[in-house]
């Protein structure tokens, strides 16, 4: 995919500007891992390749996910293989729990909720994000895409409190990441024409974001919860 080589390729600061969604996420899971007291219990719910391991370097981080996501990704560093909706875990083992970019890709989200509300200690908090407009990746399990309303009312049924579902971006910086997206389509010497007049406008149209003032065209949302008491 273009927004993977553009990962590799750019420097960090337009890197960041750019992919903008993905900044985010890592600014966002910083945030939450530095927030928690120091030995915390983490699970990371859907770990993947554990990439957030060593935000957490500090607490007692558990890598737990079904391992069937991307054939080419390497699992073997999971503590636990297994569906979210049934954890293999007490009740009330963690002080906090990250669901990142991953809920899409469970058949019975509400259900994974509410096993992480369960293997959480009350008062324990969620860190939870989630894509509204993404296409379709790790195909064929890619199953939900979530609008803020949507996530809310999962979170309120599985017993957390919701205290803040923040868009990510609003329609310039999806329109700008779509603009990137679409290289992929123009084969071998197209793609030089085609940045040509897609890169310039993927490049400013970042700059207009304050012009959207509701974020109904957003990327995803990051969101953060407690377990009620």
């Amino acid at each position: 995919m273009i927004y993977r080589a553009l990962e590799r390729r750019l420097p960090a600061a337009l890197r960041r500007y750019l992919l903008f969604f993905e900044a985010e996420i890592e600014r966002a899971v910083g945030t939450f891992a530095r927030s928690l007291p120091a030995g915390s219990r983490v699970l990371d719910a859907g770990a993947g390749e554990c990439q957030y391991a060593g935000r957490f370097a500090g607490h007692r981080y558990t890598a737990v996910d079904l391992g069937i996501g991307d054939p080419v990704w390497n699992y073997r560093a999971l503590d636990a293989i297994a569906n979210l909706t049934a954890l293999p875990f007490p009740d009330g083992s963690f002080d906090a729990c990250v669901n990142i970019v991953t809920l899409e890709h469970v058949k019975e989200p509400a259900a994974a909720l509410a096993e992480m509300a369960r293997v959480l200690k009350p008062g324990g908090r969620l860190l939870l994000i989630v894509p509204h407009e993404w296409e379709v990746h790790q195909a064929p399990h890619d199953y939900f895409r979530y609008t803020r309303y949507g996530v809310a009312w999962l979170l309120d049924g599985a017993g957390f409190t919701a205290t803040d579902i923040r868009p990510v971006g609003g329609w310039f910086h999806l329109t700008s990441r779509r603009l990137l997206n679409g290289l992929q389509f123009f084969p071998g010497p197209f793609i030089v024409a085609a940045a040509v007049f897609l890169a310039p406008l993927a490049l400013v149209l970042p700059l207009l974001e304050r012009l959207d003032r509701d974020h109904n065209f957003t990327l995803g949302y990051v969101c953060t919860a407690m377990r009620r008491l």
